[in-house]
């Protein structure tokens, strides 16, 4: 078994050589000062695009939250494109003031489809200056469209924001993805915005120009994972990608296994798919000396196929020892360090997110603390579903959302401690 303990220790060894940078990453989160963003000049003229299938619970929520953007109202239009769907969405966005269309095809399935759809009816009839991606369970704070806009006026024709949630105290499962896109924003997007690199796009509330539309040849962006697709796009063309930390966003994070895993899965397999159109030009990127593309790089490829390595070695050690081969406690206990290594790690990252934006996070203190110690435990479910990404062939389906909150109840979901925080 020295042999695979050998191979387990160069697997970690390489995790951490491909992800040792997100440790400066963490350094320059906790202490670079954020630049300090100008107003935006509230000029703009900005369109909404909201993807909806079978939302009728939660989008009039997200509806009147636009309405109430501290923007021109005259400068803001909502568009939603109810897709497939078949209970009252249309009804409802058309009531809270956003202008619908239908789309019914069953064959091009997924919110890229979706959205080329609602862009390719948009621009025929208006011109607008930049377009907003909002999924229909997310809830805008008040300065969201006005903080995005400042970075946008900055130069960046990409602009991703803040990304909280509503129930980050559900339970575990709901938490871990809390915390991780906590963690993105002031760790990753808010450490590359301030090393001058890019930022990365990650799945709703984002801003994008009419001029990087035009350039990227319109919306084309149909894989998977799209909101990557779109990152590594622009990335490889040399756009660099803004972060608005002030812009802040709440959405509703799965709470079943189940569900989980069936969406972490196609995230996943997104990944390769990107890195199987992208992979060479990011490659080329990396030997002109973009550190963006490199960055690229390691967010979507290197994770899955060293966990599948590390899981064919280790499966095949198992059937080897159960055979009489080899020593079973010993692979047990190499497996065993391997994990306790990757716990740790995972546990210090989210320590770290956890008790820095505490004043962000809206559950009890109990439930803070709980799910900081299991939020590896979430992470490390990841291992199994990369592994069976590599083989597996997941389909786009739609996450049912069900919590209808308004920006109050979601700040009023915490003790004391938080609320006067």
């Amino acid at each position: 078994m020295r042999t695979v303990e050998t191979i387990n220790a160069i697997i970690m060894a390489l995790f951490f050589l491909c992800y040792s940078y997100q440790f400066v990453y963490l350094a320059i989160g906790l202490f670079a000062k954020p630049k300090k963003t100008e107003a935006a000049a509230l000029r703009r003229r900005i369109a909404v695009l909201i993807a909806a299938r079978n939302e009728e619970a939660v989008i009039g929520q997200l509806l009147d939250s636009v309405r109430a953007q501290n923007y021109p109202p005259e400068l803001l239009d909502a568009y939603v494109v109810a897709d497939n769907c078949t209970d009252a969405t249309a009804v409802i966005a058309r009531a809270h003031g956003a202008e619908v269309f239908a789309r019914q095809d069953t064959r091009h399935v997924g919110k890229g489809y979706a959205l080329q759809f609602l862009l390719d009816r948009i621009r025929e009839r208006r011109h607008y200056d930049a377009y907003l991606v909002l999924d229909a369970d997310n809830i805008l704070d008040p300065n969201f469209v006005r903080e995005i806009t400042a970075v946008h006026d900055q130069g960046y024709g990409v602009v991703t924001c803040y990304r909280n949630s509503k129930n980050y105290g559900d339970n575990w499962i709901s938490a871990g993805y809390a915390l991780w896109f906590l963690r993105e924003a002031r760790y990753l997007n808010g450490a590359r915005m301030a090393a001058g690199s890019s930022c990365a796009v990650s799945g709703t509330g984002f801003l994008f120009s009419d001029e990087v539309l035009r350039k990227c040849g319109g919306w084309h962006f149909f894989l998977l994972t799209e909101d990557i697709e779109f990152t590594i796009d622009n990335v490889v063309r040399d756009v660099k990608i803004g972060y608005a930390r002030n812009a802040v966003l709440y959405d509703e994070q799965p709470t079943l296994f189940r569900q989980s895993w069936r969406q972490r899965m196609r995230w996943s397999k997104g990944y390769l798919q990107v890195f199987g159109k992208y992979g060479g030009k990011l490659i080329r990127g990396i030997l002109r000396g973009s550190f963006s593309c490199y960055d690229m790089a390691m967010n979507i490829m290197p994770a899955a196929i060293l966990t599948g390595a590390s899981a064919v070695i280790n499966l095949g050690a198992a059937v080897y020892a159960f055979a009489g081969g080899g020593s079973l406690p010993a692979l047990g206990l190499s497996v065993l360090q391997t994990l306790g290594s990757l716990y740790l790690t995972l546990f210090l990252l989210g320590a770290v997110t956890t008790v820095t934006e505490w004043r962000n996070i809206h559950c009890s203190t109990g439930k803070k603390i709980l799910y900081a110690f299991t939020f590896p435990l979430f992470m490390l479910t990841y291992l199994p579903i990369c592994a069976a990404s590599l083989f597996a062939r997941p389909e786009w389906k739609p996450i049912q959302h069900r919590r209808s909150m308004t920006l109050d109840q979601i700040r009023a979901t915490a003790l004391p401690d938080s609320r006067s925080a």
